[in-house]
């Protein structure tokens, strides 16, 4: 009888139908299916047309066409069906706090803090451009610069010439490209060095955290000062950090303070979403060669003993720091660039694991 029944109408396609079909289809991240976990939304039937709402848990799912692709199989392959049409849109989960008593931010959904265990592997850059990969993808994004003693955000947002404005006590955040964005930078003149204490340091990053009109935002994105001194450790204690990226070289100096820093955020409670490995190799405009100055492979080898989560190699290219000194991030002006998409690749999986642990 095929899809027909005996007058030689087609065979009815029900609304459970589709859920018992799309059961069948595993979230790859969560390992549940996608029914379970709320993901399938507003189903229609209309004759063999059917109709759906597929809603990740954040718009940087790095598996999002994979999924989408898996969720129109399943549905097409239900008898009676002759059309299928998937909406796919995000609705970013809240990660559980794990340690009690941090203060939230009224609206933010997830603090990401971007870490280095030392300075000059390019942490400022990666935020940045990590932060940019996240509001391209549709995320509501802020960013914070509370590299206190050495904040490049403004000069690497074009906004050098940014003064901070205040409205009902609170501080107005600056935009760039559709994200909020606040520097100590904004308060300070261009050669200004910070001369203080840690008291001060911590009085002001609790204004820029808990005194900033952030807004509504999926992820707010704190690139941190590097190494693990008092105000990475009292920040991470007041706030609740749902997870950390640590930014680091192929060097084995820079490799044995990732331990450091890994070490650090594991006693404070904050889960460690992956480590980017910046500056893997140089890669000729010329002729495309690629040169491994500063050795390679070690952070993936690091990841690898340590249980973490690897997002990825940087390469060091002449067009990451043109950029940089222009203002504009490399992932806006030149995303098909091998950075751009390796920083992209990075800050979708991430994203994901950040979504694993809002669904835990």
């Amino acid at each position: 009888m095929g899809f027909f029944g005996k007058k030689g109408a087609a065979r009815s396609v029900s609304v459970d139908a589709v859920h018992s079909a799309l059961r069948e289809v595993m979230d790859p991240e969560l390992g549940r299916d996608l029914v379970t976990l709320n993901m399938i939304r507003n189903v229609a039937v209309s004759g063999g047309n059917v109709s759906l709402d597929l809603v990740l848990t954040t718009p940087a799912c790095p598996k999002k066409a994979e999924m989408k692709e898996a969720v129109e199989r399943a549905v097409k392959a239900i008898p009676g069906v002759s059309a299928v049409e998937v909406e796919v849109s995000a609705d970013v989960r809240a990660a559980k706090d794990p340690m009690e008593g941090r203060r939230t931010v009224p609206g933010v959904k997830n603090i990401l803090a971007v870490a280095s265990g030392k300075g000059g592997v390019g942490k400022s850059t990666m935020s940045v451009n990590i932060a940019v990969s996240l509001a391209k993808a549709g995320a509501r994004v802020g960013l914070l610069d509370a590299d206190i003693y050495g904040p490049s955000v403004p000069t690497l947002l074009s906004l050098k010439d940014h003064k901070l404005m205040g409205e009902d006590g609170m501080i107005l955040p600056a935009e760039s490209g559709g994200m909020r964005v606040v520097s100590i930078g904004f308060m300070l003149e261009e050669d200004s060095p910070v001369i203080w204490r840690g008291p001060m340091l911590m009085k002001a990053l609790e204004q820029f955290i808990h005194g900033t009109k952030w807004g509504e935002l999926d992820y707010l994105v704190i690139d941190l000062p590097p190494g693990t001194g008092d105000v990475q450790l009292s920040l991470v204690q007041m706030t609740p950090v749902a997870g950390a990226i640590i930014v680091t070289t192929p060097q084995d100096l820079a490799l044995i303070d990732v331990k450091k820093a890994v070490r650090m955020f594991e006693k404070v409670g904050v889960p460690i979403l992956g480590v980017i490995e910046n500056m893997s190799y140089f890669l000729c405009p010329h002729c495309k060669g690629r040169s491994e100055i500063f050795g390679h492979g070690g952070a993936e080898e690091t990841c690898r003993k340590m249980g973490l989560r690897f997002l990825g190699e940087v390469p060091l290219q002449v067009e990451l720091r043109e950029a940089s000194d222009e203002g504009v991030p490399l992932v806006s002006r030149s995303p098909d660039s091998p950075a751009a998409r390796a920083i992209g690749k990075a800050a979708s999986e991430a994203a994901a694991a950040l979504a694993v642990l809002g669904s835990i």
